[in-house]
């Protein structure tokens, strides 16, 4: 594969940016004014109502975060003028035809205008509502795709999925696409169509019923789960973003179409800096609950490897492909795998020791000024042994309250509130990862080593993205652990 320059590719480009509030968005938004100022145009799309709305959203949750230091450090003065000449704020929303893009003039610029789409607008909740979830992770993407169609300059669109499409498959994942309704299990019957029908009719009988609001997100949350594990996957977010992948291939006709399958996205490893992390993550939960002393036990294999993949890592093999395929001028789809599996795998024990060293040297201090204390994890490799063990340490004694009288049963309320408040958090974080305390598959990435290989002999070497250049115990104890207590523990 050969890549002509990515810079020069990058260079009076117009690109629009989908979910632009997102996590990666922001690293993709802040890496390409960085490195190419001179991109004609980002239009960044922003669910709003209107401009206005959207331009608050801009100011607050873009530009205003912290992740941009570095540009405004590096255009001081001129930061305004960058922002104002490059970036184009748009309203709009990709579960409705043309992105919800009401503004006629604007729509026209942008179809006339724009080369790339880049598709990062997502819901990742493992158990998001089905019918939002089906909305932005599935219809979305067809939205995007059938924009994309319109656009008369488009050299290439990226659409940003998840490895985890793969359910809970073991072995090596191969880059290949999803069929039409292709399942994970061998159950026939997936239709889209009719999972939409299906949502609707569902909503429709809800309302006549006259349930509340919370009654009907409770519900369609179930539904997502249910019709999920239906056909194989283990969640709504992967089952979703599976459906997603589905149409585009489906449907994508002569448009140059590339998928990237990022794994776990931890925090940044080296740019804009290094540690920079939003939101809570995936494995960051732990490292959450580990620090606060909320956790003292868990499910899972301590062999099982955990495939995680720094950010800043993700994004610039986004702009990698884009600039790979967008000057082949190729129509077929290809697919990259992001993650670390093969090349460079770490394991659940070694995030162990590293959260255990961190939070023995550096403990979080709580509202009160009080050291949290933190000791081993036990580690339970059976769902039976794990259960046994809640029972008899936690279970049992609260069980006994239900037969004590209103006063006693307050006082022992009070005495073991904290432990219900541990259960509630372990017994929700086995919920939504038990598909993957005991996985067994890795990502298979050659397509993406040819990229990588790519761009190194293209020599930028500021679109690194090899997982084989991670120390691990360098980036969790000194980069992703202090960037997870600095960004994230006080919200949390």
């Amino acid at each position: 594969m050969e890549l002509g320059s990515i810079l020069q590719f990058l260079e009076n480009r117009s690109i629009l940016v989908t979910g632009a509030t997102g996590f990666l968005a922001k690293i993709f938004i802040e890496k390409i004014l960085r490195v190419q100022p001179h991109v004609k145009k980002l239009y960044l799309l922003l669910r709003a109502s209107d401009a206005n709305s959207a331009m608050l959203r801009f100011n607050n949750e873009i530009i205003g975060k912290e992740l941009f230091k570095v540009l405004k450090e590096k255009n001081g003065a001129n930061m305004s003028r960058l922002i104002t000449e490059k970036v184009r704020v748009v309203a709009g929303d990709i579960t409705l035809e043309n992105l919800g893009v009401k503004d006629l003039s604007l729509l026209e610029e942008m179809l006339t205008e724009i080369d790339v789409v880049v598709n990062l607008a997502a819901t990742t909740n493992f158990d998001e509502r089905y019918d939002v979830s089906l909305g932005i992770n599935t219809l979305g993407a067809r939205h995007v795709l059938n924009f994309s169609k319109k656009c008369k300059k488009l050299k290439i669109m990226a659409h940003v999925s998840t490895a985890y499409v793969s359910g809970e498959r073991e072995g090596l994942i191969l880059e290949t696409p999803y069929m039409m309704g292709e399942t994970l299990n061998g159950t026939r019957g997936l239709d889209i169509d009719a999972e939409k029908k299906l949502i609707e009719e569902t909503l429709k009988q809800l309302k006549a019923d006259n349930y509340d609001e919370d009654s009907i997100k409770s519900i369609m949350k179930d539904l997502g789960i249910q019709r999920a594990r239906k056909f194989g996957w283990p969640n709504t977010y992967v089952f979703t973003k599976a459906m997603g992948e589905m149409l585009l291939g489906e449907l994508k006709e002569n448009i140059p179409l590339i998928i990237i399958r990022p794994t776990i996205v931890t925090s940044t490893y080296k740019e804009p800096f290094p540690g920079w992390v939003e939101g809570i993550r995936t494995v960051d939960s732990l490292a959450v609950g580990y620090g606060k002393g909320k956790l003292t036990c868990f499910l899972g294999d301590p062999t099982t490897v955990v495939d995680v993949i720094p950010a800043d890592m993700v994004v610039n093999a986004i702009i990698v492909g884009m600039a790979a395929h967008g000057e082949q001028a190729n129509e077929s789809m290809s697919i990259y795998h992001v993650g670390s599996s093969v090349s460079n795998p770490v394991d659940y024990a070694s995030l162990q020791t590293y959260g255990q060293r961190y939070f023995s040297a550096h403990p979080w201090i709580d509202k009160h000024g009080n050291p949290i204390l933190v000791g081993n994890i036990t580690v339970f490799n059976t769902m039976d042994s794990f259960q046994r063990y809640m029972t008899l340490r936690y279970l049992l004694p609260l069980k006994g309250l239900q037969i004590l009288n209103t006063a006693c049963c307050q006082y022992f309320q009070g005495k073991y509130l904290e432990q219900c408040r541990k259960i509630k958090f372990v017994m929700r974080l086995i919920e939504l990862y038990a598909p993957y305390l005991f996985f067994k598959a890795f990502y298979d990435d050659m397509n993406t080593e040819k990229l990588r290989r790519a761009a190194e002999e293209s020599g930028v070497e500021t679109f690194y993205f090899d997982p084989k250049i991670i120390n691990w115990d360098q980036y969790f104890m000194d980069t992703h652990i202090p960037g997870v207590v600095k960004r994230v523990f006080r919200n949390n």
